[in-house]
């Protein structure tokens, strides 16, 4: 590998590592409200708002982050971007209340909101189209690795509290999980520092003799005056244009693009990928498989997504966009109606020999003693009502461990089966298209606008899932989730363009003309 390329490849890591932070904490308060909950004595819904709430303030820095840096620049928001990452860890690890948390995590979720807008549009404006896909597939690949460290950070948590190790505590081992965070942010704020400013940025704001240096040491001076020449002829036919306001994006030449864009956008969220993630240890329990075993469950889940990502990224400048995408979407909608149909035959009875060992609850669970339950909602709110929410929270974990009975292989295979089908195409490929499919001059608002409502829907299916799991079961809830996924796919499969080996010029004039 070449010098340039070597250093093209190391700016768009770094550039990424936004993204690895995000990973980090969604993954992270999976294990984390396995002991916050209890502590604060949370109900469905504030369980829903303390995971979600990044996701709302995560849907502002999104509106505002793209036309903000188009401002003042992809570096400067990048760098305070890593500093409220630094800031909410360690305002989240020493959380003295509910509200304290919550808001602690909205500043992640400012940070991680503008941190994924702002990656994409900087690395497709360093990439040559030859190598642009998979240098912005970088960005879901730091995800995945986020969500990997976290999970793999949570089980050796979880296993030192288990093993009565050290200080840790239930009561304070959720604070270290949340600490953590704070060193890979500051490597990489530290790390910022040493990537150049966008060089397409640089020229349209004036500044053309910056860029060529920039683009001379990415790219070499041969590709280096392709670009060059590509970016001078959008910023000549773009000076007679008028200022960019959101509404233009609305205009009937852009209509289609941003049809796109949004339907991806959504259905990346309401397929239900961050309810898996978010929730991990909380869906493994639901198997009846035991916390400790849920918690390393979470660790082959997120190893799995590292692995499928690895592969997406190594084919998606040579299969194409459209290929992964409609794959991949079909294998989700069948993974998830896998996962519905194994929890509807699950079946649910506490035997007394299994109560016995419960020795703390041994009393108010035995006049549950010998029932069989072939629904989780009726099964749940009957143990809540003999222990209440706080009690029955806190033993979740063992209760559902000692009553369920279902084949837990096959939720298994197929949580692993929508993870690996999401890791190759709404994952990697959604972020890839949106930095292609704008023209240059809408770039930033039209992927801030997209991020925006693809923020709110991961809101809304982050903060409804407990409330969902405990009103509609497991097994509608993945029923939901498979169905859409479905619809989604017989959408995709009529409107999806392919954009592989164009440059965002052509692209430009082939969707917008």
């Amino acid at each position: 590998m070449k010098n340039n390329q070597r250093k093209t490849l190391f700016v768009a890591f770094v550039v990424s590592l936004g993204g690895f932070l995000f990973g980090f904490d969604a993954g992270i308060i999976s294990g984390v409200m396995t002991y916050a909950t209890p502590e604060f004595n949370l109900e469905e819904l504030q369980v829903g708002w303390v995971v979600s709430s990044p996701s709302f303030s995560a849907m502002v820095a999104m509106l505002i982050a793209g036309r903000l840096s188009d401002v003042i620049g992809r570096k400067k928001i990048l760098i305070w971007v890593a500093i409220s990452y630094a800031l909410s860890a360690l305002l989240s690890a020493y959380a003295i209340s509910y509200t304290m948390l919550y808001l602690a995590r909205m500043l992640g979720g400012f940070a991680f909101g503008a941190a994924l807008i702002l990656a994409p549009i900087y690395i497709a404006e360093i990439s040559a189209a030859k190598n642009r896909g998979r240098l912005v597939s970088i960005q879901q690949l730091n995800i995945v690795l986020g969500f990997f460290a976290a999970f793999l950070s949570n089980y050796y948590f979880n296993e030192a509290l288990t093993n009565a190790s050290g200080f840790l505590t239930s009561d304070n081992v959720w604070r270290w999980m949340l600490g953590v965070e704070f060193f890979p942010a500051l490597l990489y704020l530290i790390l910022l520092f040493f990537v150049p400013k966008s060089p397409r940025w640089l020229a349209t704001n004036g500044r053309l003799p910056e860029a060529k240096v920039i683009l001379n040491e990415l790219h070499g001076p041969e590709n280096a005056k392709i670009e060059i020449d590509a970016i001078e002829k959008s910023i000549s036919e773009d000076r007679n244009k008028e200022k960019v306001k959101i509404l233009a994006l609305f205009k009937p030449a852009l209509r289609f693009t941003l049809f796109v864009g949004l339907t991806i956008g959504i259905l990346q969220q309401i397929t239900g990928i961050n309810a898996i993630y978010f929730y991990a240890t909380s869906i493994f329990k639901q198997t009846g498989i035991g916390t400790d075993a849920a918690f390393a469950q979470g660790v082959l889940l997120s190893f799995t997504t590292v692995v499928v990502t690895l592969l997406a990224m190594n084919f998606i400048d040579r299969i194409g966009r459209r290929p992964l995408m409609n794959y991949g979407m079909g294998g989700i909608a069948i993974s998830l109606l896998l996962c519905a149909y194994g929890f509807s035959q699950a079946t649910y009875q506490l035997k007394p020999a299994a109560i016995a060992k419960m020795q703390t609850i041994e009393a108010d669970l035995l006049p549950l003693a010998d029932i069989k339950y072939t629904n989780d909602v009726a099964f749940k709110n009957a143990v809540k009502a003999r222990l209440g929410n706080q009690r029955y929270t806190e033993n979740e974990g063992t209760i559902l461990e000692a009553a369920t009975t279902i084949n837990a292989t096959l939720v298994l295979i197929g949580i692993l089966g929508f993870i690996a089908c999401f890791a190759f195409s709404l994952g990697p490929v959604m972020w890839v298209m949106l930095s292609e499919l704008f023209p240059n001059k809408y770039r930033g608002l039209a992927i801030g606008f997209v991020g925006f409502v693809n923020s709110l829907a991961s809101s809304l299916v982050q903060l409804i899932f407990p409330w969902e799991l405990s009103n509609f079961g497991n097994a509608i809830s993945f029923l939901i989730f498979g169905l859409i996924a479905l619809i989604g796919f017989f959408v995709l499969l009529k409107v999806l363009p392919e954009t592989k080996g164009k440059s965002l010029e052509q692209i430009e004039a082939d969707l917008v003309g």
